[in-house]
């Protein structure tokens, strides 16, 4: 399927939905009086994992078979995921590459899977990669590309289709939680899980960047898809463990230990920092005892 205008069948890649939603007993959160679920989004689907199908799906619907171009750094799970949904679907892909001097690298395992799934690469400079919102920007980018024509996704795949494709991530968890944990990059998914949600429950943003932009990343992604703000929702910027893509060794600790409490695989660069950050915030006395809190399970480790 690649003839242009064709809207691609999604419901043939048979996603899990809506997510198990499993009860996950933790004695430093019980100890405190909170009940934690886990969200398994990352078992909705084996190659487009959690937030990246709910995300994509819509773009993908809307790209109506045109190749679907996006961007991200070298180690990107979106460019990953853009480019199995583009193997599975017959989609062509392309992904802009920040950094110009990768391309004359051997590529790392990260963008190799991507070019393995047929996505064609274009590296880019990272002064220009950082004006790639511009709209002059963005057309030189394509023509380089060879894509004029292609649906754009923006980097981590937030835009106002994927804040709308999010929004069904809060209203599966409607009446279950008082407060719904997510990490955070681009901001989209927080912006449609707020909006999801009913009266009385509330959705924690956990930052895995440094810069404190993200609140205004969030708003703005909000009015674009649905006209102004909705829900209620806020972020803890404590726990980005030095940025995206880095971790310490005891973020390393953390998430080996949950893995063997829980039983689950742990994503360091963003699953782990918002869980080491929930019980942190419950050690801090931030829940109300008898509060319930899910943490969305976003992703699952990259195994090469």
């Amino acid at each position: 399927m690649t003839s242009r205008d064709a809207v691609p069948d999604l419901a043939a890649l048979r996603p899990l939905l809506p997510s198990p939603l499993c009860e996950s007993a933790d004695g430093r959160l019980e100890r405190r009086g909170v009940r934690l679920l886990l969200k398994r989004d990352d078992l909705i689907h084996p190659e487009l994992i959690g937030n990246k199908w709910r995300k994509l799906a819509p773009n993908l619907t809307a790209a109506a078979g045109r190749t679907v171009v996006t961007f991200g750094g070298a180690y990107s799970n979106h460019l990953r995921a853009t480019a199995a949904a583009g193997r599975l679907l017959g989609l062509p892909t392309v992904g802009v590459v920040r950094g110009q001097e990768l391309a004359e690298r051997p590529l790392n395992p990260s963008l190799a899977r991507c070019v393995a799934d047929g996505m064609r690469l274009h590296f880019v400079d990272r002064s220009t990669y950082r004006r790639k919102s511009e709209p002059s920007t963005l057309a030189a980018v394509l023509r380089a590309a060879g894509a004029q024509d292609a649906h754009v996704v923006p980097e981590g795949g937030s835009n106002a289709l994927a804040v709308q494709g999010c929004r069904a991530l809060g209203e599966e968890l409607r009446g279950r939680a008082d407060v719904v944990a997510v990490a955070c990059g681009t901001g989209g998914t927080l912006a449609g899980l707020a909006a999801g949600l009913g009266p009385g429950a509330r959705a924690l943003g956990v930052p895995v960047l440094r810069g404190g932009f993200l609140g205004t990343e969030v708003r703005a992604l909000q009015s674009a898809a649905f006209g102004g703000p909705r829900g209620d929702w806020s972020l803890e910027e404590r726990f980005h463990f030095g940025g995206y893509a880095r971790t310490t060794p005891a973020l390393e600790s953390f998430a080996a230990d949950f893995e063997d409490r829980h039983g689950i695989p742990v994503e360091r660069l963003y699953v782990a920092k918002m869980l080491y950050a929930l019980v942190a915030l419950a050690e801090e006395g931030a829940f109300a005892r008898g509060t319930t809190v899910a943490a969305v399970v976003t992703g699952a480790p990259f195994t090469g």
